[in-house]
This record gives C-alpha cells, structure tokens and sequence, in this order.
C-alpha cells in the first residue's frame, strides 16, 4: 500500500473575505453614484429639452401669426384703440397689437409669468406659454411701420425680446433669453 500524503484543505480566512467585500461594497457604491448622476443629469436634460421646445412653439407661433399682420403697434395694452393705427416703436413696448389676415385685432402682452394673447381686442386673453416657463422680461420694438418722409416705406418688421427662466425645481431650472425678428409678408399701405 502506497502512503499519499495528506492534503490540507485550505480556505479563505475570515480577513480575506472581510477585504474582499469591503473593496465589493466600496467599488459598488462609488459605481452606483455616479450611475444616478448620470440618470439625473439626463433627466434634468429631458425636461429642460421640452419646456424649451414648448417655449419654441410659442415664440413661433406669434411670429408665424405677426408674419401675416398688419398694423403693427407695440405700447401698454390698455391704450390700444379697436383697429390699431400704425406706428413705429423703437424704444420698445410690453405688449404688441396688430390686424391678422382675417382683420382681427390680436395683442400679444406679458402679464404676470406669463406670454398671453387676446383675439378679441384685449377683453379676453389665453395663456400661450406653459407652467413651467417664467417670462421675467418680454419686450416688442417696431420698426418700418409708418412711411418715411420722402413717401417711401420700409418693410415693417417686429422684434421680439424675451428672458426668462424654464424649469419648476431649483435644481433643473435654467435662464434663457431669446430674440427674433418677424417682417411682415406685405407693406402696410
């Protein structure tokens, strides 16, 4: 009979094992961090992205609709008469009121928060912007409205001027500013 020589078995210690889930539980937990940064930035991105595209939609939807007016008048809304008059206004106004295709008086005006406008002369308005937009600053400048003194006549134009900030929670809001200018398709004559 052959002797074999006795094999010990052997194990990992209790220290090891010990190390070895500290390290585990160290990598894990500095991974899992950064993954949920990585899911809020991009969760703060989303949203930022569709306030942003509603506040794009309504900027072009009243520079779609100024693009087809006429009479152009930008001054505070309470003094805008039933069929606005033409009239420049370089210095800039709050509000903007002008005669769409149909000869319906329209008035864009910042009121609160918010973008608003009225199709019936300003007795009634709709909000144009979403909740969680914040206009701080809207501004309207007219230009070309009214014929010079030589008779000839620019093409009347509206420069639109808005600052805000877009998000509800602190931590996904963000300042935006943004400027466009709408010439209308034909000459006020």
């Amino acid at each position: 009979m052959r002797n074999f020589p006795i094999m010990k078995k052997r194990g990992f210690t209790l220290i090891e094992i010990m190390t070895a889930v500290s390290v585990f539980a160290i990598v894990t937990t500095i991974s899992m961090g950064s993954i949920l940064t990585v899911f809020d930035v991009n969760r703060k991105s989303e949203s930022i992205k569709t306030v942003m595209d509603n506040l794009n939609l309504s900027v072009e939807s009243m520079a779609r609709e100024m693009r087809f007016g006429t009479n152009y008048v930008c001054s505070p809304p309470s003094s805008f008469s039933s069929i606005p008059s033409p009239a420049i206004c370089p210095a800039g106004g709050i509000s903007v009121a002008f005669l769409d295709n149909l000869n319906a008086m329209v008035i864009y005006r910042k009121n609160g928060s918010t973008i608003e406008k009225s199709r019936d002369g300003g007795s009634n308005y709709i909000s144009v912007t979403a909740p969680e937009i914040t206009i701080n600053d809207l501004q309207f400048y007219v230009f070309g409205a009214l014929k010079e003194a030589g008779g000839s006549q620019r093409q009347p134009k509206v420069i639109i001027k808005i600052k805000g900030t877009a998000g509800t929670k602190q931590g996904t809001q963000t300042d935006f500013t943004v400027q466009t200018m709408v010439s209308q398709r034909q000459l006020d004559l």
